[in-house]
């Protein structure tokens, strides 16, 4: 079977869809399917063929203006006359434009879609657009042989917003790799550290956070690791408080790196106003983190005031330092893991039967 990962970027560009792509690609390619992955750089700079791990990785240039839309005209063309030449094209992400060309460009092949979806634009910018867009979006979901949504909350928004047949959905999870945390072991210390892994955008609720650092225990640290065009107020939002020495900054770290920022810290925090699934959330759990979050949106079915502890939105700073405070150190026991590799076997079983083949 030949199949083709659409997304708007792929490795080594790092962000959940991303990720999620990589994981589950390189996997079918170990159960015996023959994948590609149809990407955009809009770098320029990034191979235009490579492969990967027994991917192959077709880049085409885009526009991404503020790293979003993710337009590619030489994709789209592809799509167009390649599409059926595969078995199934599974598109990734519906808030960007490939997703849109592969639906477009549906022949024979079939097309599955996983939209990680949010329901709304993440800049006031972006919002407007969202709705004119939604369209031509819903062409996306119309096409779609299957549906996968990473949530019970994707799959919700997703009817409603698009009346979508049941039978076309179904739901299954993000993984993550649950090996590569049992080896790794938190260092001492003698102060605690708040943690933050992610894109670093507003409604990511990052600011959120670094305000109520003056209102925390001096012995307590905010480490932010990721990237985004959110940085630059934070860097100065965190200079305004005096909170240098308190709140840092990390980016492009290796992946043992990554972990060992989860294995060293004592709370996740994550304050999100939408997320379809909350990858970093199982991250942190399967660190042995205990986790606060925004009780909003897909983090909703997180929060079990055991592992993960919620605090509601619009954010009262008070209430933030009191879960924080509360919720540092306690003992984590998640049940709800998915690892990577029963999310391929589950994605390979989808395919085989869209297609009708086994």
């Amino acid at each position: 079977m030949l199949v083709a990962n659409v997304c708007h970027t792929y490795y080594p560009h790092i962000g959940g869809v991303e990720t999620h792509v990589e994981e589950i690609s390189t996997r079918l390619v170990k159960r015996g399917l023959q994948v590609e992955v149809l990407t955009t750089d809009p770098s320029g700079r990034l191979p235009t063929e490579e492969t990967l791990n027994g991917v192959k990785v077709r880049r085409f240039k885009s526009w991404a203006p503020n790293e979003a839309y993710y337009f590619s005209q030489g994709l789209r063309k592809y799509l167009m006359k390649k599409s059926s030449e595969y078995d199934v094209i599974h598109a990734h992400g519906y808030h960007s434009f490939p997703a849109l060309f592969a639906a477009e460009a549906k022949g024979r092949n079939k097309l599955v879609f996983t939209p990680h979806y949010h329901g709304s634009g993440h800049t006031l910018f972006r919002s407007l657009l969202h709705r004119p867009y939604k369209f031509l979006g819903k062409k996306i979901f119309k096409r779609a042989d299957k549906i996968i949504c990473v949530s019970n909350y994707e799959k919700g928004l997703v009817f409603k917003h698009f009346k979508i047949e049941e039978e076309k959905t179904v739901v299954i999870p993000n993984g993550i790799k649950l090996d590569e945390f049992k080896s790794v072991k938190k260092r001492s210390k003698d102060y605690k550290i708040a943690l933050y892994v992610g894109r670093l955008e507003k409604y990511k609720g990052v600011h959120h956070l670094i305000r109520a650092m003056p209102k925390l225990d001096g012995d307590i640290f905010l480490e932010i690791v990721g990237n985004g065009p959110y940085r630059e107020p934070l860097t100065k939002l965190s200079r305004s408080l005096g909170l240098e020495s308190r709140v840092r900054f990390f980016q492009d770290l290796s992946r043992d790196e990554l972990l060992q920022k989860y294995a060293d810290s004592d709370v996740f925090v994550l304050l999100s106003e939408r997320e379809a699934f909350g990858i970093t959330v199982a991250e942190a759990l399967a660190s042995g983190i205990p986790c606060v979050l925004a009780n909003t949106s897909a983090l909703t079915e997180w929060i079990d005031n055991q592992n993960c502890f919620g605090v509601n939105y619009p954010i009262e700073l008070d209430e933030l330092v009191r879960v924080v405070v509360g919720t540092i150190g306690r003992d984590v026991n998640p049940t709800k893991l998915w690892d990577c590799e029963e999310v391929a076997e589950k994605i390979a079983e989808l395919y085989f039967n869209v297609k009708g083949t086994r």
